[in-house]
C-alpha cells in the first residue's frame, strides 16, 4: 500500500468533512446535495433531513465532534414528522429511523429516541394489509396507505430497526409486526425455496417471479441473518439457512472460473439471466458474517473484477461477456462493505490495497468542486448531479472502517443495518 492505513483513514475523513462542507454551504437543512449545480435537493414537499441524520453516527465514528453538534443542532431544530407528506416507507425506515437509533445509542440523547418513536407510529399503518406484509407509501400525517405490489426487500428491511425500537421502548408491536412480515415473505416461498422480485401484499401472488440476491430482494436476505445475529432469534436463523442454502444451489452461476449470482425462475430454478451488479456486491460480506468465507473471498474477486473493468463498478454487468449492461455508478458502498467485512475477518491485507483502489477511484472520478456527484457513465466518466445521503452514511464509513483501527467498532458487538447503522446487540 502506498500509505500506512492510518494515513487512509485520515484521508477518507478529511474527504467526509469536504463533502459535508459542501452540503452545508448550499443545501443547509436539505435532505441532500446536488454537487454540480450546488443547489439543494429534498425528497418530498418538506426536508426530513435524510443527510444529516444519515451522516451522524459517521461523524461520532470518526471523531467529528464539531460536525456532529452542527448536525444535531439542526436536527432538533428542524427535524419533525408531522408533515402532510407521503413518504416510501423503505427509505425512511433504513435512512432516518436507523440514523435515529444509532444517534441515540451512541450518543444518548432521548431526544433522538423520542424523534424514532414517533416516526415508528406513523409508520406502522404500512402492515395493514390482509397477509401483513406491508404497503410501500404511507402519508405521515393521516396513516393513507398504497400500493400493494411491494418486493421482498422493502418489505422484509425493517426488523433490525423496528426490533431495536422495541428493545428501546419496551413496545413490542414495532418488532411484532417487522417479524410477521418477514416470515411472511418466507413463507410465500416457492416449493424449490427461492422468492420472486414482486408480490401482491394483499393476495399473496407473486408478479415477477425472478429469483436474484439484486436489488428489490438483496436486503431480505440480508435481514433474516442480521436479525438472527441481532436479536439471538432463532426463527430468523433457521430462515436464514434454509435460504442461503437454496440460493446458493439455484442463484448461484460461474464464468470463466469466477463466482457470480445470477437470475433464476422462483419455480423452477432454471437459469433466466447473467446479471449481477453494484448492488449485488454486498454478498460477499453477508456469506462472511453468515462464516461461508470461501464463498466470500470468491465472489468478492469477481466484484473487483468488475471495478477494474472501468476503474469503477457500473451499476450493472452481464458477466458472461463482461460488458455494462447499466453503465451509472451512484457512489455505492456494496463493494467497499465487503472489502472491510473479509478484511475484518481474515486481517488480509489485500483488502485494504483493494480499498485504496476504491478510494482512488472515487477521487479522481467523482469528486466535484462541492462534494462527490454519481456517474451517469462509467465509460466515459460523465458526472450527475447528485450526492445521496448514503454516500455519507455507507460508502464513506465502510471505507474509513476498513483503515482504521480494529478497535473503533466491534462486529462482535453490533450489527450494521443495511444503510450501515450500528445497532447493538441483544445482551
Amino acid at each position: 500500500m502506498s500509505d500506512k492505513p492510518s494515513a487512509l483513514a485520515d484521508s477518507v475523513k478529511t474527504e467526509f468533512r469536504y463533502a459535508w462542507n459542501a452540503y452545508k454551504n448550499y443545501a443547509w437543512g436539505h435532505d441532500a446535495l446536488k454537487p454540480l449545480s450546488k443547489q439543494p435537493y429534498d425528497w418530498y414537499d418538506r426536508s426530513l433531513l435524510l443527510t444529516p441524520v444519515d451522516a451522524f453516527d459517521t461523524m461520532l465514528l470518526m471523531g467529528l465532534s464539531r460536525e456532529a453538534g452542527e448536525a444535531k443542532k439542526l436536527i432538533f431544530d428542524s427535524l419533525s414528522f408531522d408533515r402532510n407528506i407521503e413518504v416510501q416507507a423503505f427509505e425512511i425506515i433504513i435512512r432516518v429511523l436507523g440514523g435515529l437509533l444509532s444517534a441515540y445509542q451512541m450518543d444518548g440523547d432521548r431526544r433522538f429516541l423520542a424523534l424514532a418513536e414517533d416516526l415508528g407510529k406513523r409508520l406502522l399503518p404500512i402492515y395493514n394489509s390482509s397477509t401483513g406484509m406491508p404497503y410501500r407509501y404511507v402519508h405521515l400525517q393521516t396513516g393513507r396507505i398504497r400500493d400493494s405490489i411491494n418486493n421482498p426487500a422493502e418489505i422484509g428491511t425493517a426488523l433490525l430497526e423496528f426490533g431495536t425500537l422495541s428493545k428501546l421502548t419496551g413496545n413490542p408491536v414495532f418488532f411484532d409486526k417487522a417479524k410477521l412480515a418477514l416470515v411472511q415473505v418466507f413463507n410465500h416461498r416457492s416449493r424449490i425455496g427461492l422468492v420472486g422480485t414482486w408480490i401482491n401484499v394483499e393476495t399473496g401472488e407473486w408478479v415477477n417471479k425472478s429469483s436474484h440476491i439484486g436489488g428489490a430482494i438483496d436486503s431480505y436476505y440480508e435481514y433474516l441473518l442480521k436479525a438472527a445475529l441481532l436479536f439471538n432469534d432463532h426463527d430468523c436463523n433457521a430462515m436464514w439457512e434454509e435460504s442461503i442454502r437454496v440460493v446458493n444451489q439455484f442463484v448461484a452461476d460461474s464464468s470463466a472460473g469466477k463466482l457470480w449470482y445470477g437470475q433464476a425462475d422462483m419455480n423452477t430454478g432454471q437459469r433466466t439471466g447473467t446479471s449481477f451488479g453494484a448492488l449485488d456486491a454486498f454478498f460477499p460480506s453477508i456469506l462472511a458474517l453468515g462464516g461461508d468465507m470461501t464463498r466470500a473471498e470468491k465472489l468478492l474477486e469477481s466484484c473487483f473484477a468488475m471495478w477494474r473493468l472501468h476503474d469503477i463498478e457500473p451499476e450493472q454487468l452481464n458477466y458472461l461477456t463482461m460488458t455494462a449492461t447499466a453503465k451509472q455508478y451512484y457512489l455505492r458502498p456494496e463493494i467497499i462493505e465487503s472489502a472491510y467485512y473479509l478484511f475484518h475477518y481474515t486481517g488480509d491485507k489485500k483488502y485494504q490495497e483493494m480499498g485504496e483502489v476504491f478510494f482512488n477511484s472515487l477521487k479522481r472520478y467523482c469528486r466535484t468542486e462541492a462534494g462527490y456527484a454519481y456517474l451517469e457513465d462509467v465509460t466515459t466518466k460523465e458526472k450527475a448531479d447528485k450526492m445521496e445521503s448514503f454516500f455519507f452514511a455507507e460508502t464513506l464509513k465502510y471505507l474509513y472502517l476498513l483503515f482504521a483501527p480494529k478497535e473503533t467498532i466491534s462486529l462482535e458487538r453490533i450489527v450494521f443495518t443495511t444503510e450501515a447503522h450500528p445497532l447493538r446487540k441483544a445482551n
